[in-house]
């Protein structure tokens, strides 16, 4: 049979054609962060970073001096707040956010911002969503600072926030703004605490490599979103699910 030749117009839109399916693919494929997931036992309520978090007695603050200790301990070393060259409580000065309280850290802080007597310089519990993080989650390759989506199984609520705080084994606490922004009515560590295992965590690993500070919630949503990182739980935590 005699061959046929092809019009230049008809190779043309071959040529196109080819290119748009070699193409597609990768366009539309695009690599997730690597991250899990960790249900906690319980979700405890942390004020660390707060200005007003801690106090001298007497003065109305958002959590009592025994849960600046390690592990809630007495006989355990404060790691709540800062303390001087003889083990005193430093203070807030005139310009501070809260004068007269003491000063509370968080294990992440403001690389931009070396005075670690500036309350401002470390993750505010109240404004910021953060966990704290486990053993777990450290032996995964965890660092602060990083990222990760919180969802809890009872309201139903996905939220970004940042891994701002150690100190915890368990890995169970979270910042009271991450417990209110989750829907629970909770106003400081006193007393306030989710004592079921409903509360979810998807870690993302090194997903903060430049060490990125936030003063706001609206900021660190941004920079989540804009990273591609999902709150989305839909499919394994949905409310209809027979885990819930």
């Amino acid at each position: 049979m005699p061959k046929r030749r092809c019009s230049p117009a008809f190779l043309a839109v071959v040529s196109v054609l080819a290119a748009a399916v070699a193409v597609t693919p990768q366009a539309q494929t695009s690599t997730p962060h690597p991250s899990f997931e960790v249900l906690t036992h319980r979700m405890n309520v942390d004020v660390d970073g707060a200005p007003n978090a801690y106090g001298p007695p007497g003065k109305p603050a958002l959590d009592v001096l025994i849960n600046a200790h390690y592990l809630e301990r007495a006989d355990q070393k404060i790691v709540g707040y800062l303390l001087d060259d003889k083990q005193r409580p430093i203070v807030q000065g005139p310009t501070d956010p809260f004068p007269g309280y003491y000063i509370s850290q968080t294990a992440f802080t403001d690389i931009a911002n070396p005075n670690e007597r500036d309350p401002r310089g470390y993750v505010d519990a109240r404004k910021i969503n953060y966990v704290v993080r486990g053993n777990e989650a450290r032996r995964r390759g965890v660092k602060v600072g990083d990222f990760v989506a919180v969802y809890s199984k009872k309201t139903h609520k996905a939220v970004f926030a940042i891994v701002g705080d150690t100190g915890n084994p368990t890995g169970d606490e979270g910042s009271l703004h991450l417990l209110q922004d989750l829907g629970y009515p909770f106003h400081d560590g006193i007393s306030d605490s989710v004592t079921r295992p409903e509360i979810v965590i998807r870690f993302y690993p090194n997903s903060n490599p430049k060490h990125q500070f936030f003063f706001t919630q609206t900021a660190l949503d941004e920079a989540a979103t804009k990273l591609g990182l999902s709150r989305d739980f839909s499919h394994t935590f949905a409310p209809n699910h027979p885990d819930n």
